[in-house]
């Protein structure tokens, strides 16, 4: 549907342009912003590919480990439905770690995994309890250090570019906190009207 809506605001605005008379400037900025889209692009690469090599190196020096032990029992009671044993729980510490990270591209297929494991444990096709907590906490995605806002203050020569790390964590903090009360909210009003 998101990409309907797109194509249908870019049809409306080449045809507006066509009518008004400024196709030259519509091209001009199609081509400028194609050009800084390549940049921004390869210098988040960079960012990216160096926040990865220092997650794997954390993952090698075991502090994920010891990340995901200190993570353990809040995650347990977060998603009571999942046995502690079982390989969803793995796989939502490892997005939960990811994400404390800034790295959303390296949780992605950690997330999916998650859910994956988590239908399996349901055995329906509907989503369960645990799916939709984690939708909701993954959505909030706390983050200690957004490293792609970073990356972009950089491209574009923040004087400053971590300064939005502090305020980054505190509304973080907030969205993950409301997104699990609002979680929580909603299972028990369903669990009420029942």
């Amino acid at each position: 549907m998101v990409n309907i809506i797109w194509a249908c605001m870019a049809i409306i605005g080449i045809v507006y342009a066509m009518f008004n008379g400024t196709m030259d400037q519509v091209n001009q900025a199609v081509f400028e912003s194609a050009n800084e889209a390549v940049t921004l692009s390869i210098g988040l690469i960079s960012v990216l590919v160096f926040w990865l090599g220092i997650m794997k190196v954390a993952e090698s020096a075991g502090i994920l480990e010891v990340l995901s032990k200190l993570f353990r029992p809040v995650i347990s009671r977060i998603f009571p439905d999942i046995p502690k044993d079982h390989p969803a729980m793995g796989y939502i510490l490892s997005n939960i770690t990811a994400n404390l990270f800034g790295l959303g591209n390296a949780a992605t297929p950690m997330g999916i995994k998650a859910l994956e494991q988590m239908k399996q444990l349901s055995g329906s096709d509907t989503a369960s309890r645990s799916m939709i907590t984690f939708l909701a906490l993954n959505t909030s995605s706390l983050t200690l250090i957004p490293t792609t806002v970073i990356a972009i203050r950089m491209q574009y020569n923040s004087i400053s570019p971590t300064e939005i790390v502090g305020t980054t964590i505190i509304a973080t903090m907030i969205s993950t906190v409301s997104a699990i009360l609002i979680d929580r909210f909603f299972y028990y009003k369903s669990i009420w009207r029942k």
